[in-house]
């Protein structure tokens, strides 16, 4: 089954309510995921209902080598498998070392432990390029990139380019790359011009689905909801599924 990593070095790209609302399509087609919440903000915990209250209950147990990560596992409001994660997780970069162990703990602990032999593993990484961010690269075979569209975004895509395609000599196969452009405005220029910049320089990386600016999609995290649970009719809800139907088609999320 397929692992995905939804990274970007850029914040305020949409990468958690993208992971957000992939992991609700899976969930309601039939393909329930585990989720692994990286980033120490851990707001895709609480968007999920399952806020770890002490780091002893979060990811940041795995790194300690407390606890195993199916220790972890936690269900959330709408079904799925969670991994939470907790403002300790800010700690791992300084307490447990930069080497091929520590980028390769997540990792050996899903083939260990054998959590991808019956679902898919979607994991929200942290916007900043360290060991967090790099454990979640290291155990993906995919990795999907959300880019807002704005010109400070473009440079951040040509950024994770230069790192991804840095890491293939360590990673020996590079996973499936696929870039997203969100929070796209159809009425402004700037949008269209940013489109075409990407898809000049990604090509056929580039999904096709644009995921529009939405009322929706910007509410949604105010009541803990997907768009899907929210909006179900509105224009962020079909962007998300029409992406996930690409995705999809494209091999990426089986």
């Amino acid at each position: 089954m397929a692992r995905i990593v939804v990274f970007n070095q850029k914040g305020g790209v949409g990468k958690t309510t993208t992971t957000l609302n992939l992991a609700a399509l899976l969930e309601r087609r039939g393909s329930s995921p585990l989720v692994i919440d990286l980033d120490p903000q851990a707001h895709l915990s609480s968007l999920s209902g399952v806020a770890a209250s002490e780091g002893r209950d979060s990811l940041y147990a795995f790194y300690q080598e407390v606890k195993q990560l199916g220790q972890l596992v936690r269900t959330s409001n709408k079904g799925w498998s969670i991994i939470p994660a907790h403002l300790d997780l800010s700690k791992v970069d300084t307490q447990f070392g930069k080497g091929p162990r520590a980028l390769q703990r997540l990792n050996a602990g899903i083939v260990r432990e054998k959590l991808n032999t019956d679902r898919p593993i979607l994991m929200d990484a942290c916007p900043l390029l360290g060991v967090l961010s790099l454990n979640g690269i290291f155990a993906c075979d995919r990795v999907l990139i959300p880019i807002s569209a704005d010109y400070l975004a473009v440079n951040g895509a040509l950024q994770i380019d230069r790192t991804l395609r840095a890491l293939e000599r360590v990673l020996g196969k590079p996973p499936m790359r696929r870039f997203v452009i969100t929070r796209f405005d159809a009425r402004r220029r700037m949008s269209w011009d940013i489109d075409q910049k990407l898809r000049e320089r990604f090509g056929a990386e580039m999904c096709e689905t644009r995921i529009a600016e939405s009322v929706s999609l910007a509410e949604s995290p105010a009541h803990n909801l997907d768009v899907f649970t929210h909006a179900p009719e509105s224009r962020g809800a079909l962007d998300y599924s029409a992406l996930f139907d690409e995705l999809l088609a494209a091999g990426f999320v089986t």
